[in-house]
This record gives structure tokens, sequence and C-alpha cells, in this order.
């Protein structure tokens, strides 16, 4: 058991992360303003992608309703800055405890009353859309006309986290690479193979010693204070921030669309399905304004979740791993096959 905790300093498989985010690193240093901001929207959703593919593909809890943790960190961030001039660093640390609580206390209601599956994920769509229409009826975080964030100047204040369109670029690269990390360290620890004893068969996890009522707990949290921290940063990005468009059901979408693209509880899925889902997204919406198609962007999203299921139930990540390792393999029997020789010919 020991020897598969290790497998986290595993150099090919840390030097292969390195290379991916040093060539997106590079993408983000030659690329033209539209594509950076498109980029940095697919990075800052593949962040918040992990949380929920570390709530469901690794702990096992389906939650539809991700956009209140979302919308909580968005939040904390713009009154605190706005109405009281805060960094942002704080609205993030303050967004990420209030989220970890929310998700901590609908975690003990919901599990403390057996309230479990498809009924928990139905709880957190109520939380979300309750949340959204008090948010959208209380003046003091602006109702439905929002809040709006000074204009960014241009210059690099990383105190305030202000900057340019490139600046919030590198945040939120460096926002995924430290969710694929982590998603990657969590997977490969105890508490990933807890956890994923926990979502294969709760009974006989608990059977076996697991307290899982305390893992479901902090699995929730955990996903709730990471989607926040995203959240906070997109509302900077995004210069302003609604109810409806921070906390509605179309951001939980955004987030769930890159793990069930990529591929549930693997570390690069959410980046994948991300690149995937995003962009695409985007296009069909454009084309659809161009030929006065509405919700071509949501019929898009659904034909790729079709696709998916249909073609690549694991998703696009796990396909990727299992083709490399269909090509590497003739390689590999071809080198054990000399080696073979060389020890028949050195006996």
């Amino acid at each position: 058991m020991q020897k598969k905790f290790d497998q986290t300093s595993d150099p090919k498989r840390w030097g292969a992360g390195v290379l991916v985010f040093a060539i997106l690193a590079m993408v983000g240093s030659i690329s033209n303003a539209y594509i950076i901001s498109l980029l940095t929207v697919v990075l800052l959703f593949a962040f918040m992608g992990q949380s929920w593919n570390l709530m469901l593909g690794i702990g096992g809890q389906l939650s539809i309703g991700h956009a209140l943790f979302v919308g909580i960190g968005a939040y904390s961030v713009a009154i605190l800055n706005i109405k009281y001039g805060i960094t942002p660093w704080i609205g993030l640390i303050l967004g990420a405890a209030i989220a970890g609580l929310i998700g901590a206390v609908l975690a003990w209601l919901s599990f403390r009353f057996e309230v479990r599956g498809i009924y928990f994920a139905l709880l957190t769509i109520a939380a979300a859309e309750f949340a959204r229409i008090m948010f959208g009826g209380w003046d003091y975080v602006g109702g439905m006309q929002g809040l709006f964030f000074q204009a960014p100047t241009g210059s690099m204040d990383l105190a305030m986290l202000r900057g340019d369109t490139r600046f919030y670029y590198f945040v939120a690269l460096t926002l995924a690479a430290i969710g694929v990390a982590g998603t990657e360290m969590i997977s490969r620890s105890y508490l990933g193979y807890v956890w994923r004893a926990m979502r294969d068969d709760d009974d006989a996890a608990r059977a076996l010693g697991v307290q899982t009522f305390r893992h479901k707990i902090l699995v929730i949290s955990i996903s709730a204070a990471t989607a926040a921290i995203g959240g906070g940063v997109l509302g900077l990005v995004q210069g302003a921030i609604f109810p409806d468009s921070i906390m509605g059901m179309g951001i939980s979408v955004d987030v769930l669309i890159g793990p069930v693209v990529g591929g549930l509880g693997t570390a690069f899925g959410p980046l994948v399905g991300s690149m995937a889902a995003i962009p695409l997204h985007h296009a069909m919406g454009a084309l659809g304004d161009s030929f006065g198609i509405p919700g071509l962007n949501s019929i898009a999203y659904g034909a790729v979740l079709i696709l998916v299921v249909w073609f690549l139930p694991d998703g696009i990540w796990p396909a990727v791993v299992r083709l490399y390792g269909a090509i590497q393999l003739p390689a590999r029997v071809r080198i054990s096959k000399l080696q073979e020789v060389e020890n028949d010919r050195a006996a």
C-alpha cells in the first residue's frame, strides 16, 4: 500500500504535467487578446471543474448546484473590494471559508438524515436557486443590477489582483496547475483511496471502519472552497457580477462539463474537457447570434455530452492514455525481447 502512495513522486507523470503547462504559458505569451481571454475562462472552469471532479469523481457525491459556491466566492471578493476597498486576496480567503462552511452544513444536514444520491443533487440545485433569488432581491449586494469592479488601468497590481488580460491568463494558468497537481496528489494519497472506497461502495467502506459521514463532509467542504476561489477570480476577470450570470444553472453546467467530457476522477480530465467544451460553447453561441438561432450553444453542449457518453464513456483523457499505452506496447515488447536475448547470451 505504501508503494502506491509513493507514486506521487513519479517523475514521468510530473514531467508531462510541467511540459503541458509550459506549452500553455508559451501560448499565453504569444496569443492575441481574444485568444487569451477565451483561454482564461477555459482555465478557470478547468480549475473549478477540479472541485466538482474531487467531489464526484473521487468522493462520489453528486452536485448540480456548484454555482452556489462559485457565486459565494465572487460576491465575497466583490463586496469587500468594491464597498470597502479590501484586497481580493482577503475576499478569496473569506469566500472559500464561507463556501466551505455552507458546503459542510449542507452535507451534514443531508447525510445526517440519509439524503444522498440524486436527492442530494436536487438539494444542491435548490440551495443554488435559493441563493440566486435571494441575492437578486438583496440591495446591499446590488440586487439584479449587480456589482461592478473598477475598470482596470492596465498596470499590474499583484496586491489588488488587478492587471491586463495577460495577467489574468497567468493567474488562471497558475490556478489550473494547482488544481491538476492537487487532484493528482489527493487521488494517490490515503484520503484518495478512502474516498474512492466510499464512492464505490459506501456500505462496504463503513463496514471496514471508514467514517464515511465525516469524509463526505470533508470532501464537499473542500470542493466548495475550491469552487469559491475560482468564482472570486472569475468575477475579477468579468469585471461585473450578477446573480443570474454567476449563480445561474449555466455556471453549474459549465463547471461539470469539463470533468464529464474530459474524464471523471482523473487529474487532467477537467482541463482536457474544458479545452474541448468551453470554446465550442462560445463558438456556437456566436454562430447562433449571427444566424438568429437562440440556444445553439446549449444544443452543442447536449450533442457533445451525448457523443462522449456514447463513444467515450470514461471521457477523452482516459481514451488518450489508453491510445498512448497501445502505441507504446509494441516498443516495450521489443525491448523486453531484446533484454531476454541479452540475458540468454550472458548466461
